[in-house]
């Protein structure tokens, strides 16, 4: 697993959090071209190692940084084999505990304030809660990873919540990928 040029490479994806609507949405990323957890003779299984999750938060409407009015919050996260599509905002109402730090599932989860719902110094900016290591990276082995949101208030504008993952190839021994295979059951 090395974080290198060689072996590092990007994945993105992104949705559209509605202007007035409440609860939340995903965005599915198929990663099936990248992982093969069977484990088939001398040919190991293959998994993604996550090393870094970066998001952006933009205006919808000209993807120019979120307005000064924005008072909507927002709990994100990328979420391995949640398997739930794509949802429009208002689509998907969350568990108590698929965007916390205890879900095993979790591989990174942060938490984004619009400049006028906090008079704070993080207002318009995200707040890391988890995330993946360049030496301790997640290894997902499912074949899906979600960007998952949940409203805490809504949003004033339509706003483009944007991820990209630096991610590598990795090739995982049986007892490694039985045990995360075990774990990332949803």
């Amino acid at each position: 697993m090395a974080y290198d040029l060689k072996n590092v490479f990007y994945l993105d994806t992104n949705t559209t959090i509605a202007a007035a609507t409440s609860n939340g949405g995903s965005a599915q990323l198929d990663l099936s071209a990248y992982i093969d957890p069977i484990a088939r003779g001398r040919q190991k299984g293959t998994g993604l190692a996550i090393y870094k999750v970066h998001y952006s938060m933009s205006d919808e409407a000209d993807s120019e940084p979120v307005k000064v009015n924005e008072a909507g919050m927002v709990r994100v996260g990328m979420v391995a084999g949640a398997g739930l599509g794509d949802l429009a905002t208002g689509g998907f109402a969350p568990s108590d505990t698929i965007l916390r730090a205890d879900n095993a599932l979790v591989v990174d989860l942060q938490d984004y304030y619009g400049p006028a719902s906090v008079p704070s110094g993080n207002a318009g900016m995200f707040t890391t809660l988890v995330e993946p290591s360049e030496k301790v990276p997640y290894v997902i082995v499912r074949d899906n990873v979600c960007l998952l949101y949940s409203l805490g208030a809504n949003f004033t504008n339509a706003c483009a919540l944007s991820v990209r993952i630096e991610c590598a190839q990795v090739t995982l021994d049986q007892a490694t990928l039985n045990q995360l295979l075990r774990t990332q059951t949803v």
